[in-house]
């Protein structure tokens, strides 16, 4: 099937594509802004190396944050053409600039999905996720686990060191067990269980047409609200207002400063995973921090 009988399928035989322009930024996928003859405009993401699931996973992800409350591009469509392209068709949404409270209400929508019901949103508490999905282009395993701490060893840094053995001499490899073996000393069981986006950092949040956030490119599962949060602080940071406001609904917990590194040595170990060696200074600095303790 082509991208033409596809937009045929859901809008009518007398629709077409008038125009596309092509979106600049992502790392993994073509992007475009599709121009129909009905006036409908739409987002799509094409990838010809993308497996299977990927984009069936970003539905999913997006579909269960906005069931948790987060405003999220809506999925009109995903699948492959005759050619083999992968594609996700999104509503397109008219980038604007962000109102003036706009960190303070993404730091209330965040807060909003961390304390939705899981169980409703899923339908089930454990920690992990329905399915496996994907953070940038690296599978992410979701096996589903009763413990957060067992969950964070065993579904998210081991997978990422196993991944990253090649880049580690043998002190890197013995640190790398003994953080997996005291992992208990370090992380603590959450008050209770939240989805979480699982990638946030600001490339996947955007203002929407009326400046408010709307985030995008989730890789969701259930797990310990602050690993979110600890991945804000990595590039930089959010504005002290998403902060204070989504403190005031979730405050913080006692030692978070101390745990966020270990959260976000997942996110260095991927991108060591990804992107090559630039990222093993960071990743060593925070293996040895840990492994004196």
């Amino acid at each position: 099937m082509e991208l033409a009988d596809v937009i045929r399928q859901l809008y009518g035989e007398d629709v077409y594509l008038t125009d596309k322009v092509e979106i600049s930024g992502g790392d993994i996928n073509d992007a475009y802004h599709f121009y129909l003859s009905n006036g409908e405009n739409l987002f799509i993401k094409i990838n010809a190396n993308a497996k299977d699931d990927f984009f069936a996973a970003e539905k999913a992800g997006l579909e269960a944050l906005h069931k948790a409350g987060a405003v999220t591009p809506s999925v009109i469509a995903y699948g492959k053409t005759k050619d083999n392209l992968s594609y996700l068709l999104l509503n397109y949404v008219r980038n604007s600039r962000p109102k003036r409270t706009y960190w303070e209400d993404l730091g209330h929508m965040l807060a909003q999905v961390h304390c939705a019901p899981v169980e409703t949103i899923t339908g089930n508490s454990r920690f992990g996720f329905s399915a496996d999905n994907y953070i940038g282009q690296t599978r992410q395993k979701n096996t589903r686990t009763d413990s957060w701490i067992e969950f964070f060893r065993n579904s998210r840094l081991k997978v990422q060191m196993e991944l990253a053995a090649g880049y580690f001499d043998k002190d890197d490899r013995q640190r790398c067990q003994n953080l997996l073996d005291n992992l208990d000393k370090y992380l603590v069981e959450p008050e209770f269980p939240s989805l979480i986006h699982g990638d946030l950092w600001s490339g996947n949040v955007m203002p929407d047409q009326n400046g408010s956030p709307m985030l995008i490119d989730p890789a969701v599962y259930i797990g310990h609200h602050e690993a979110d949060i600890a991945m804000t602080e990595l590039f930089g940071g959010f504005s002290p207002e998403f902060y204070d406001t989504y403190h005031e609904i979730i405050p913080k917990e006692s030692g978070y400063a101390e745990r966020r590194d270990l959260y976000n040595l997942y996110h260095l170990l991927n991108h060591l995973n990804l992107f090559g060696r630039s990222y093993l200074t960071a990743v060593r600095r925070i293996l040895k921090r840990y492994s004196q303790k």
